[in-house]
């Protein structure tokens, strides 16, 4: 693997980790922002929702204007809007403000989630493009096992304010290395033709595609159980398990890290049966782990060690389904990348955010609704990969793909 293949996964990797960062790190800090800006949880919990949702939404836009005028000029964008409103979470005095900065703060993180995908599918396809996209993975996945084990020292050493100026100040660093160490990989002559007509062609023609949106879909769901733990569990796991910020962020991380490493084997696996193959095994293990803890939740046990060992299983098999997917649903769509990327983007952040919302809803404080909505999208996304695969050419299966 050449050092220039392992530059450009670094640098995506932190330009798509700076969205996300933005959320593990303050997750520690949810019960005291709800307490010193006198806010329920609901309201609290709103700040992260609203962050979802527009930096979701936002890759609706920032996508095509990729495609139209380039890679990096939306990013460095982004980055601009997503410092605004890191400062202006950071002197929130009230959580009505905090709520608008951190929507403002979630457009500029959108770019950071759209475009490098677009990069991928730039410069690579089929298994080159999984691994480029499992290495991405791997730096992206570094924010949630490190952003809360930094976040719980910064928020007991200066209060949770002092995240907000840490990740205005990754996003500065963040600058640097796109103007130093990435280069333009959609040059002028790729972008004639480009506009908001044809990207909104080009969404009306996604939008046809059952293929790009089963696989979508597919991840979505897998995404969205995730959103349903991000959203409750350190309530769950500081109010009901009794566990310090520290020690949460420690638990938080341990699902990230079978996330990580399984995600690693995605190029290797592909290679030997096929990425279509390796989605199916995967969203199988996925669902059917969280069928069993759902199972054993209901019946009383409410154990914190049974729900850690089989979340660590369960996200293990999810490491090896957001790549994947990520790369088949972009495979035919080179020529409108940062379109289908955003169109991708903001179907998994639109999921992802309307799970929360249900699972808010029904939250009582226990773990049994938080894993009850896990293995509902769990299971969703493998009732979508029996469909959308199901129905694929056999041809598509080999492993040459």
């Amino acid at each position: 693997m050449s050092p220039k293949f392992l530059r450009i996964a670094v640098v995506l990797g932190l330009l798509s980790a700076i969205g996300p960062f933005a959320i593990d790190m303050y997750l520690p800090a949810l019960p005291s922002i709800g307490a010193d800006l006198h806010a329920g949880t609901a309201a609290v919990q709103m700040s992260l929702l609203i962050f979802f949702l527009s930096m979701g939404f936002g890759q609706i836009v920032v996508g095509p204007i990729s495609d139209m005028v380039g890679r990096k000029l939306p990013l460095y964008g982004g980055l601009a809007l997503f410092m605004v409103g890191g400062i202006g979470s950071a002197m929130a005095p009230t959580i009505e403000w905090l709520i608008a900065f951190r929507f403002l703060q979630g457009l500029g993180a959108s770019a950071g989630m759209a475009v490098p995908r677009a990069i991928v599918r730039d410069l690579h396809t089929g298994n080159e493009a999984a691994k480029l996209m499992s290495l991405l993975m791997l730096v992206f996945s570094v924010s949630p096992i490190l952003a809360p084990l930094t976040g719980s020292q910064i928020i007991e050493n200066f209060g949770w304010r002092a995240v907000f100026w840490t990740v205005t100040g990754a996003a500065a660093l963040a600058t640097i290395l796109l103007a130093t160490s990435l280069k333009e990989t959609r040059p002028a002559a790729e972008r004639v033709g480009s506009s908001f007509g044809t990207a909104l062609a080009g969404y009306r023609f996604l939008m046809g595609d059952r293929n790009f949106l089963g696989l979508v879909a597919i991840a979505g769901f897998g995404i969205a159980s995730f959103f349903v733990y991000l959203s409750s569990s350190s309530f769950i796991l500081i109010d009901h398990y009794g566990l310090s910020p520290s020690v949460y962020s420690v638990f938080f991380s341990i699902n990230a890290v079978a996330f990580i490493g399984m995600s690693q084997l995605t190029g290797l696996l592909a290679e030997r049966f096929g990425l279509r193959r390796v989605v199916r095994v995967a969203v199988t293990g996925y669902a059917s782990t969280m069928v069993v803890l759902l199972a054993i939740m209901a019946t009383g046990v409410d154990r914190l060690d049974v729900m850690a060992a089989l979340l660590f299983v369960g996200y293990g098999f999810l490491g090896l389904v957001i790549p994947t997917t990520s790369v088949l649903a972009m495979e035919e769509h080179g020529e409108i990348a940062g379109t289908a990327s955003a169109l991708m983007g903001t179907l998994h952040f639109a999921i992802g955010a309307l799970a929360m919302g249900v699972a808010g809803v029904f939250f009582d404080g226990t773990p049994l609704p938080m894993v009850a909505g896990i293995t509902l999208c769990a299971v969703i996304s493998f009732t979508l990969a029996k469909v959308t695969l199901g129905r694929s050419r056999e041809a598509v299966e080999a492993p040459a793909e």
